[in-house]
């Protein structure tokens, strides 16, 4: 498509769970609802259309050991793209990938900073690892460092105790989010196990990722708090494979795990039931694969989620969560098309017809 070429997008435009319309118009990279006046270089799009998917957990620029080169990362954005996914939050990394915000034929990335963890008590070259004395600190050097996100490592395995147990005191949790509050910032934490959530949500986090230790009696506290959850259960799944390679030396753990596998389901169900904002997020990189969030969005549905609440997940409320527009008269015309209507079906995520980012076709 050239410079001044327009985009018609014909059938069914999904712009909220409940504003659906029959067409819209891309010109000038931006979302319009009204014909432009003598359009010429027309290319009509015809299917079901989507802002752009939101995977609101995931790591580009990061691998197995640590930081990737730029190309790997660039491979790692790609691969997202051609999914469907045009909004990215990277919840934690170690790699400078500003360069992406340059190129626009990329997925937009809404930066944590690096992950900020206990000493010994994360994967090795993925965070800081300090002491709670220095936890204000480094919030502080994240939250200027990122776009309005920090990410702490709230819990880990803890060697000496031989299972997951919460990484920092209650009041310096308390100390460094508000330190991130007063610069604007969100802070989010991995999560596992139920013994940090009581602490950093009463201590005022904003989100809570993975959440696999949300139990009942925390559950009131989340929704009156409004704390949000991004299940990972694309992650999840693979607890009982690393379960059983700690089994030796941290048996307790690996049980442990085993248990919060098994009441996945019942737990994003029972927090969904309970009002609290769940969104998509597969923790991509590191061990995962990226272009997952097709995959997580079933796996919503699974645990007993409405398919249109999945879909809102990766779509319009995590967008507007982010802060981020969806395809709003004038909003950057970032959408994805599809053969048939995702809300009765979700696998059809998995297959997009068209992506278009900034007004462009990808081919």
């Amino acid at each position: 498509m050239s410079d001044d070429a327009v985009l018609h997008v014909r059938g069914r435009v999904l712009a909220g769970p409940e504003d659906v319309r029959d067409e819209l118009w891309v010109v000038g990279g931006r979302v319009s609802y009204d014909r432009p006046a003598g359009a010429r270089d027309v290319t009509t799009v015809e299917g079901w259309a989507l802002p752009g998917l939101v995977d609101a957990h995931c790591h580009v620029g990061l691998g197995a050991d640590g930081p990737v080169d730029s190309e790997t990362a660039e491979k790692q954005a790609l691969t997202d793209r051609e999914r469907g996914t045009l909004l990215i939050r990277d919840a934690g990394s170690p790699s400078d990938t500003r360069w992406i915000d340059g190129r626009e034929d990329l997925p937009k990335i809404i930066r944590a900073g690096r992950h900020i963890a206990r000493t010994r008590r994360y994967m090795r070259n993925y965070a800081w690892e300090i002491e709670p004395e220095d936890l204000v600190a480094h919030v502080a050097r994240e939250a200027r460092r990122g776009d309005g996100w920090v990410k702490l490592v709230g819990d880990w395995i803890d060697r000496d105790l031989g299972d997951l147990s919460a990484c920092w005191p209650r009041e310096a949790a308390e100390a460094a989010i508000a330190e991130a509050h007063r610069l604007g910032a969100r802070v989010t934490a991995h999560c596992f196990a139920e013994d940090s959530l009581r602490d950093l949500v009463e201590a005022g986090i904003d989100c809570v990722e993975h959440a696999t230790g949300l139990t009942d009696d925390l559950v009131p506290l989340f929704a009156e708090r409004g704390v949000a959850i991004v299940p990972t259960l694309v992650n999840i799944a693979t607890f009982p494979r690393l379960a059983a390679g700690g089994e030796r030396r941290y048996p307790r753990w690996s049980a442990h795990m085993r248990r919060l596998h098994e009441r996945r389901y019942d737990t994003v169900r029972g927090a969904h039931d309970a009002g609290i904002p769940v969104y998509v997020g597969t923790d991509a990189g590191g061990s995962l694969a990226h272009g997952l969030v097709a995959a997580e969005v079933a796996e919503l549905v699974t645990a007993g989620i409405p398919p249109v609440r999945a879909v809102a997940a990766a779509s319009w409320s995590a967008r507007a969560w982010l802060g981020r527009p969806g395809l709003e008269e004038g909003a950057p015309a970032d959408l994805v098309v599809y053969e048939a209507d995702p809300r009765a079906d979700v696998r059809v995520l998995a297959a997009p017809r068209r992506v278009v980012l900034n007004g462009r076709v990808v081919e």
